[in-house]
């Protein structure tokens, strides 16, 4: 059974991209395949041809060497017919000795040239020699020692290469440059049309206008740009429908009850009536109040577009106007925030967090900050504040106890900082009461 470590190291070592996966996918098993390719190349045909050829001239230089050793008279017939017909240059040094043979650097290590023709010389010469590939850019310079002197002979390099060898290594990485192109150009279209695909529902979702998107790529990506667009359309025209609903519920229920503060109003007033006639004229107050609350919430400032401005002038509007109610509100915050924000929505979601702090504490505070890429915006009070366990349950709407009176103000809340693609969340204040932190991304 495989344990977890190893798999979450891969998992780690993984690409997370959509491109880099679908590149590792297909350049992979196309490297192997050219690593198989080229070791049996290596291992099989380079080597036997280079055993080949260094075999051959070894064979020639070692009959050359034994005929100058067995017939010194007809140096000069030995030598000019080697020339001529083996294609090599030879010159004999009289008397001299070869002597120790220098180290020197390999001339090519990927290479089995230069084991091939040692081998081949110590096998087929058999006489102390010297192989040197990098004194001449043209040949191979082969000093061999006899009883006369030493031996010289100019192989060309060619005697010891193959044109396969160019040929191969031209198609091994020229496949594997036109393919790997393929593979990228390819990938990173149909990544394109995802990507794009995922950009359009990240806007629509935060309310950004957004037309319907090209279907392009693969058949699948294109089916899912076609869905995407009828989601779209079928939502916008369900916000519409529900908006003209709401538009005529909300003329409805205005109407009755302006009918009954107009009736409460010219009631005649008496000792006897008139606590009556203001608890009612209170609870007509509340009820429209509640009507006006319920129809903001399912309404959801759906239509309204984003625009870019700057969030310090609204937060100073919104600590004027909770002062002006009575609440103590310490404003702190940069010059300038910029963002892109529905005004509206996030006016009522950060009024309904003050007007929670201010009328359960006495002190408010309320601060602005960018970091991290995103904005964030904390509501701090004093009160009493809402236990841990609760929280969570306080955004609900019409939860039972929830800290906003009617249980629709952190509902409402979260619904707008959420179309804007941000969270709100619920915290223990420094001050000893409630913090609400909004994060709205920048």
């Amino acid at each position: 059974m495989i344990s977890e470590a190893p798999r979450l190291g891969l998992r780690r070592l993984a690409p997370r991209g959509l491109l880099a996966r679908s590149l590792l996918l297909i350049l992979v098993p196309l490297l192997i395949v050219q690593a198989v390719a080229l070791t049996a190349f290596y291992g099989g045909h380079l080597d036997v041809i280079s055993r080949r050829l260094a075999a051959s001239l070894a064979g020639e230089i070692g009959m050359v060497a034994q005929l100058l050793e067995q017939a010194p008279e007809v140096h000069g017939i030995i030598m000019r017919e080697s020339t001529w017909r083996l294609g090599i240059g030879i010159a004999i040094e009289p008397g001299a000795q070869l002597g120790v043979v220098p180290a020197r650097p390999p001339w090519s290590p990927l290479l089995p040239l230069e084991t091939d023709l040692n081998d081949a010389l110590t096998r087929l010469v058999a006489r102390p020699f010297d192989a040197d590939w990098l004194s001449d850019a043209q040949n191979i310079v082969i000093r061999v020692q006899l009883e006369q002197g030493v031996l010289s002979v100019e192989a060309p390099r060619k005697r010891l290469f193959s044109a396969t060898l160019y040929w191969f290594v031209i198609w091994l990485v020229g496949s594997a440059l036109l393919l790997a192109t393929a593979a990228v150009l390819f990938t990173r279209n149909q990544v394109r049309a995802i990507r794009r695909l995922a950009a359009a529902a990240e806007d629509f979702g935060q309310g950004r206008d957004q037309t319907p998107i090209k279907p392009e790529g693969a058949i699948e990506v294109r089916q899912a740009a076609i869905a995407f667009n009828r989601m779209q359309d079928n939502i916008r025209r369900f916000v519409e429908q529900r908006t003209e609903m709401l538009a005529g519920i909300s003329h409805d229920m205005r109407t009755p009850i302006t009918r009954m503060r107009l009736s409460l109003s010219m009631l005649p007033r008496t000792p006897q009536t008139e606590e009556d006639i203001a608890g009612l004229t209170q609870d007509t107050e509340e009820m429209e109040r509640l009507v006006e609350t319920y129809l903001s919430f399912a309404r959801g400032e759906g239509l309204e577009a984003t625009r870019e401005m700057d969030l310090v002038p609204l937060l100073q509007e919104l600590a004027a106007s909770a002062r002006r109610s009575g609440g103590l509100v310490e404003l702190s915050a940069p010059p300038s925030l910029r963002l892109r924000l529905r005004e509206g929505a996030l006016r009522r979601a950060l009024g309904n967090l003050l007007d929670n702090a201010r009328r359960h504490g006495t002190r408010i505070a309320l601060t602005a900050e960018a970091c991290d890429g995103a904005v964030e915006v904390t509501v701090d009070d004093d009160g009493p504040g809402i236990p841990k366990a609760e929280r969570e349950a306080a955004f609900k709407p019409f939860a039972s106890g929830s800290a906003t009176g009617t249980g629709l103000g952190l509902a409402i809340a979260r619904d707008a900082v959420r179309r804007h693609g941000g969270e709100i969340a619920l915290e223990e204040s420094p001050l000893g009461g409630l913090r609400a932190r909004v994060r709205l991304p920048a």
